[in-house]
């Protein structure tokens, strides 16, 4: 393990915890990754070996039968898994967000009915609030959730972009609810609805057709989630009081963009990794091209924003460990890190030359993987919108 993505003040047992995960990753993720993802297999045997290692439970609380771990640690954690393979970092992502959904803002009832099972991994958790028709606009939601007249609620709409959406059991649905408020924020309600794994009709009034495919992002299942007049408590209600859900997603979001900028920088330490020992052994003109001037100022370009993205990611995580919001801090993060990754990979991809472009080289892999994270939890220009925006309130003119 070389000096870059180290993290200073860490504990014991988080040190022990992301030796485990590497050491995991190292014999477990990157020598199947490869032929999984050409494959676009899911990876039953290494999700398995999660459950094994705790990680569903990774910041559930103790009290709930999880490990209690911070943000940060899952955060250095998703950085390791992505550095084998990101697809499997997916696996868990959704997961997380949905269990930290209800510590933060589910009932006791809630927590002890799911947290517990998620925790061993038995419920898996997805998070959906995309729609064919909006990405980022969370305020155009159409999904609606009626009160039924026994105070109940009947779901319909077309939800988009599930990740986990056939492997899970109890997705996060964000929905358009008649609260009479007087914002469009204040009118939308989380419903914590339950389902069977798998495609087809998982519960009533619930179909997953099935899974979409994708350039990149393989081997996990993404697909979208179609609910017709399917029926639900108000108990299903993530906190109990219908028209907070757009505050919740929004939180969970926040986490979840910490999530895709550690996925990025696991993905371009990666890309380092391969690039650096690529130069050292491939030669030209009698010496390795690492030797050459073009190569090393690529290396040491590469090297310094896989650092700087690590840092970032680092401070947006202990941001929101220490009880503030951190939208501001997690954009950069995401923003950055996703840019950054895909610049490190497309070098090392071009160091590589024209064995980066076969199927046989890991980096034509992370080269597609990449591309997705400039999209995902939000696109770059959805970042600068946010901090922008937070910006003009810090500085405004008094």
């Amino acid at each position: 393990m070389g000096r870059l993505v180290t993290t200073d003040g860490l504990t014991d047992i988080q040190q022990e915890i992301l030796k485990t995960v590497r050491e995991f990753v190292d014999k477990e993720i990157i020598p199947v990754a490869t032929e999984l993802e050409h494959k676009d297999e899911y990876p039953q045997a290494i999700v398995d070996g999660l459950k094994e290692l705790g990680l569903f439970g990774l910041t559930i609380p103790e009290e709930y039968g999880g490990l209690g771990e911070s943000l940060l640690t899952y955060a250095l954690v998703v950085e390791e898994i992505a550095r084998g393979w990101m697809s499997v970092s997916g696996v868990i992502n959704t997961h997380f967000i949905v269990a930290y959904m209800l510590v933060q803002h589910g009932t006791e009832e809630q927590k002890q009915k799911y947290l517990p099972r998620m925790a061993t991994g038995e419920v898996r958790g997805a998070f959906s609030m995309s729609e064919p028709s909006l990405g980022s606009d969370v305020s155009a939601v159409a999904t609606k959730a009626t009160k039924q007249d026994d105070g109940s609620y009947s779901i319909t709409g077309q939800k988009m972009w599930l990740t986990n959406g056939g492997s899970s059991n109890l997705v996060a649905v964000l929905t358009k609810t008649d609260e009479g408020a007087d914002s469009v924020y204040r009118n939308m309600t989380t419903f914590l609805v339950e389902k069977e794994p798998g495609f087809g009709e998982t519960a009533q009034g619930i179909t997953v057709p099935g899974k979409i495919d994708k350039m990149g992002y393989k081997g996990i299942d993404t697909t979208e989630m179609i609910l017709d007049k399917h029926q639900i408590s108000a108990e299903q209600i993530l906190g109990g009081e219908p028209g907070k859900g757009f505050y919740q997603m929004m939180d969970g979001v926040e986490v979840g963009r910490v999530n895709v900028g550690a996925r990025a920088v696991g993905i371009a330490n990666r890309a380092f990794e391969l690039g650096i020992a690529y130069a050292q052994q491939r030669e030209t003109f009698g010496k390795p091209i690492a030797q050459h001037q073009a190569i090393l100022f690529r290396l040491a370009e590469m090297g310094t924003k896989v650092e700087t993205a690590h840092a970032m990611v680092v401070r947006a995580a202990r941001k929101k460990d220490a009880g503030e919001r951190n939208d501001v801090e997690a954009g950069m993060a995401k923003m950055v890190a996703s840019e950054y990754c895909n610049e490190v990979v497309e070098a090392s991809f071009r160091i590589h030359g024209g064995y980066g472009y076969s199927k046989e080289y890991e980096i034509e892999r992370l080269y597609r993987e990449a591309a997705f994270m400039l999209i995902g939890e939000g696109t770059s220009d959805i970042q600068k919108m946010i901090i922008g925006r937070s910006l003009l309130k810090d500085y405004k003119l008094r």
